[in-house]
């Protein structure tokens, strides 16, 4: 039931004819975990929380370091060296006092990934690690919760919505396999335009809304793929893959 002040906060949303009351009250009764407050994270988190988004847990171990501020607009001078989680759990609330957050100072991984997301509507992940994101992956799976997988990179972006154990639609795992690779590739060692993850995150943040109310065409098995370098834009398809270990395993 949302109260005379929530109507009034959220009408230019609940006006919109394919959103409408009823969408505003299922972002009420959701709960969206956040992997990673950082360049993705603190965009997303913004949006999710001023949309309205009943709860948030975010979830990340690291700290705020001067070197983030460039992208990440949850902090501040004011806020180096403390847990990002805890900073970006805060602002949260002060955007919308009508949401709950929960901040959660530990690092993802494989053990502890199923009881960290467990309960959650849907999970964002922006993290920067491989590792993390496989893990995630896998814990999204064997939950049956929609995984809404952003990431940056130099000028480029990209964003997904995984659905893996539905028969027909594809994890993350079925896009990028488990090359060991690509561990320890992140902004730090690419780059990153700071207004470009800004960009993928407010994407993020719309796509979830989208997922979790229903409006417009889903995401589901498709990747959208931003390149600000020149200025293009594309969707493709991900095709489940028969071999995954994950999904089909």
């Amino acid at each position: 039931m949302l109260s005379d002040t929530e109507l009034d906060r959220y009408a230019r949303q609940i006006i919109l004819p394919q959103f409408g009351g009823a969408g505003q009250a299922k972002l009420k009764a959701a709960h969206v975990a956040v992997i990673g407050a950082g360049g993705i994270g603190c965009p997303a988190i913004t949006y999710l929380a001023a949309a309205g988004v009943g709860t948030l847990t975010i979830i990340d171990h690291d700290i705020v370091e001067l070197s983030n501020l460039q992208r990440q607009p949850l902090f501040t001078d004011g806020d180096i060296g403390a847990h990002k989680s805890e900073v970006a759990a805060a602002s949260a609330r002060r955007i919308n006092q009508h949401i709950e957050t929960l901040a959660v100072v530990e690092k993802l991984d494989r053990g502890n990934a199923e009881a960290l997301l467990a309960g959650a509507s849907l999970i964002l992940d922006g993290c920067d690690n491989f590792d993390t994101r496989l893990a995630v992956n896998r814990a999204a799976v064997a939950l049956h919760t929609p995984l809404l997988s952003a990431a940056i990179g130099a000028f480029e972006g990209q964003v997904a919505l995984y659905e893996g154990w539905r028969e027909t639609r594809p994890c993350y795992q079925c896009l990028v396999g488990a090359d060991p690779d690509r561990e320890g590739i992140n902004c730090s060692e690419t780059g990153v335009m700071g207004a470009l993850a800004g960009m993928v995150g407010t994407m993020a943040a719309l796509e979830a809304v989208r997922a979790l109310t229903g409006w417009g065409a889903s995401l589901a098995g498709r990747l959208a793929i931003l390149d600000m370098l020149d200025r293009r834009w594309r969707e493709v398809g991900i095709a489940k893959d028969p071999g995954c270990p994950t999904c089909q395993g």
